[in-house]
């Protein structure tokens, strides 16, 4: 007995520090210790498993190292041209990353990193029989191949401020990707992160200085006056202040960063939309987040802005009004695979009315509370298909219309970050946080995402080679001289701190 509550108790102890990490460092480095005292160290060690092809994965590593070593580029180049997508093998499979806290399989860690080396040794290499033009070529035609990955920041009203620690755990370990979109509160967040290059951001993380007071009641008169419940102005007074007054195009421009925003359509007829610098390139940014914040009954509906030919601005579809991006688009997954070939999504989601029916992936979805949430959910959307069917011609059509377009949405991700629920949180949802609460949702988004860190580093490490390899040759091209692609964070070795 004595033996075994030895043996126990430095498991618990562990256990509780890494619920108490001050950051990913230190929480990684537990994580890892916890690994082998639960036997997880093991289970990376073996290849072998039912939830993926490790014969595939291993014959391709092998492939890669031997054509790389050899040098033989044409074959190498044939190789990874033909052979490399995105789920090779079902390498990205969840339950991969459902058994160890840190990381997979070390076989499919392997042959990731090896894929960015023999990338990076295309990239950097002078051969004879592999010029720069032709480079750029397979760079471009294989990289869009294989995609991109996004990151979606969701709905949520305060609770949307989780995000802020969600961008800040993957900015600090090199993993934001460019592309990111945003619906309400999520694309003030995402708005923020869009107009401010890498220098600027850390300060955004600093809940002394920031301020984000978008809320701001109204009396009774004025708030059936204006159809809202909070003052527009103030909510635009922190969009001023928080992301200026740039037109995506601008910004895009300044930043290199793609930021989309979703806006819901407030009449009949009408599509929701994702304005970004393609779709939209003279709209201001801070307008359509003003609209994408437009929850019915607590902002009215918003008329977007965008600069004319001479940069004055002006109305942008002048007869048109626009509301809360959640309704109808909270992650527009399909827009931004079609406008900039993303097939990869990492989602941080905090929608009040999503959060609580949502499950863990990486953790067991079996049980009664996972049926419980089902049989709401399919309660709900069968119930609102028959207010459709019988509210025909009638005004309150429209409402149920809305009200079933966010029960039919997806909203979850390959990769999905959730906070932990709270009821209590809900009676905050339209107020403003003082910097105690900014930093309590920092740090939750923080510790929220530590755990998928390894998972998305894995899983995003070659199309972030693409993405370096093909800007650092372009660049070369217009120097007119080669030029060494930029240093870019590698795949950590599980064992390294």
């Amino acid at each position: 007995m004595l033996a075994k509550r030895s043996f126990r108790d430095p498991l618990a102890r562990r256990r509780r520090e890494l619920d108490h990490a001050q950051s990913y460092a230190e929480w990684r480095q537990i994580a890892l210790e916890l690994d082998v005292l639960e036997g997880a160290e093991a289970w990376k060690q073996d290849d072998a498993s039912e939830d993926y092809d490790h014969l595939l994965i291993r014959e391709r590593l092998d492939e890669m190292r031997r054509l790389r070593a050899r040098g033989e580029v044409r074959h190498l180049v044939h190789a990874l041209h033909e052979g490399l997508h995105g789920n090779l093998g079902n390498i990205t499979a969840p339950s991969l990353y459902a058994f160890a806290r840190v990381g997979t399989k070390h076989l499919i860690e392997s042959y990731v990193a090896e894929v960015v080396r023999c990338l990076d040794y295309l990239c950097a290499g002078d051969f004879a029989d592999f010029g720069a033009e032709e480079k750029i070529v397979f760079f471009k035609r294989t990289g869009t191949s294989f995609g991109r990955s996004a990151m979606l920041l969701s709905g949520g009203a305060t609770l949307g401020m989780f995000h802020l620690g969600v961008i800040k755990a993957l900015f600090e370990q090199g993993l934001l990707p460019r592309v990111i979109s945003g619906s309400s509160a999520g694309a003030i967040i995402g708005g923020m992160v869009a107009t401010r290059v890498d220098e600027q951001l850390p300060a955004m993380f600093d809940s002394q200085t920031l301020n984000l007071a978008a809320f701001q009641r109204l009396n009774l008169r004025h708030a059936l006056a204006r159809g809202g419940l909070m003052d527009p102005a103030q909510l635009q007074q922190c969009l001023q202040n928080n992301v200026g007054e740039e037109t995506f195009t601008e910004a895009f421009q300044r930043t290199r960063r793609i930021m989309g925003v979703t806006v819901s359509a407030a009449e009949a007829h009408q599509q929701s939309r994702l304005l970004n610098y393609l779709t939209a390139p003279h709209a201001l940014m801070r307008q359509a987040i003003l609209a994408s914040c437009a929850v019915p009954g607590v902002f009215p509906p918003v008329q977007l802005l965008a600069r004319d030919f001479q940069g004055a601005v002006v109305p942008y579809q002048p007869s048109k009004r626009w509301i809360d991006g959640t309704v109808y688009s909270d992650l527009p997954m399909l827009r931004l695979a079609r406008l900039h070939n993303v097939n990869h999504y990492i989602v941080s989601q905090t929608n009040p009315h999503v959060v609580p029916f949502m499950t863990d992936e990486l953790l067991q979805s079996r049980g009664l509370m996972p049926l419980a949430r089902q049989l709401a959910l399919n309660a709900g959307r069968g119930t609102l298909r028959l207010a459709r069917t019988h509210l025909q011609g009638s005004p309150v059509r429209r409402v149920a219309d809305q009200l079933n377009a966010v029960m039919a949405q997806r909203y979850s991700g390959d990769i999905t970050i959730l906070p932990r629920h709270s009821p209590r949180q809900l009676l905050r949802l339209f107020s403003n946080l003082d910097a105690r609460e900014l930093t309590r949702f920092i740090g939750e988004g923080e510790r929220a995402t530590w755990p998928r860190i390894a998972r998305i580093r894995n899983q995003t490490a070659i199309s972030r080679a693409f993405e370096t390899c093909l800007l650092t040759l372009k660049q070369a091209r217009a120097d007119g001289q080669p030029r060494r692609r930029r240093p870019r964070p590698a795949v950590l070795p599980l064992t390294s701190p």
